[in-house]
């Protein structure tokens, strides 16, 4: 049995095959990189440098579109500064919101740091006391494989994080326009855009 930690890209990738309807929001750095790499879509929000809000805008989104499934794709580093958001995901309880953390135990954007989770945190136990019992950490893309059928078809909140190798791919730069950004999400919606 292989101890491999997977890449981050062929997680993220395994996550949005087959996305249907999914609406996808990333965190800042790697994470959008990585869902960039995945395939540009008008329905995912990226965030760029807007660090701790990819949970608390999740999850807004989640409570403003229940019918529709709502995944938040973020790191441990973004994570660690955003935790009091796993309380306020709990006790709203959206059943379309899942969260995953892409933990590759480094800040990615300062020089590759080591986090917290390289040492003695736990993000899905921190998760799970702070009232989200459906928290896991997976290592293996066949798992991710199953979280994957989870997060389009089991009541929520999920929340997973998925162990990677360190390291970056190369950047996937989605497009910078802030207010392009926003028209195509809003049409991604079906809100009616005004004038």
């Amino acid at each position: 049995m292989s101890t491999a930690l997977p890449e981050r890209r062929a997680v993220v990738a395994a996550l949005l095959a087959a996305r249907g309807d999914l609406l996808v929001v990333s965190g800042l750095g790697g994470t959008t990189w990585d869902v960039a790499a995945a395939g540009d879509d008008p329905a995912n929000a990226y965030l760029w440098g807007a660090m701790g809000l990819a949970v608390p805008t999740g999850l807004g989104l989640a409570l403003a579109q229940p019918a529709r499934r709502v995944l938040v794709v973020t790191g441990d580093g973004e994570m660690l500064m955003g935790l009091g958001s796993l309380a306020t995901v709990a006790r709203a309880r959206p059943a379309n919101l899942a969260i995953v953390v892409i933990d590759n135990e480094r800040y990615g954007e300062t020089g590759g740091q080591r986090t917290h989770t390289a040492a003695a945190t736990d993000l899905a136990a921190v998760a799970r006391g702070a009232g989200l019992a459906a928290s896991e950490t997976l290592r293996d893309l066949a798992a991710v494989t199953a979280l994957r059928a989870r997060i389009h078809g089991s009541d929520g909140p999920l929340f997973a994080v998925v162990k990677v190798a360190p390291g970056n791919g190369p950047m996937v730069l989605p497009p910078r326009d802030g207010a392009l950004l926003q028209h195509r999400f809003r049409a991604a919606l079906g809100v009616d855009q005004g004038d």
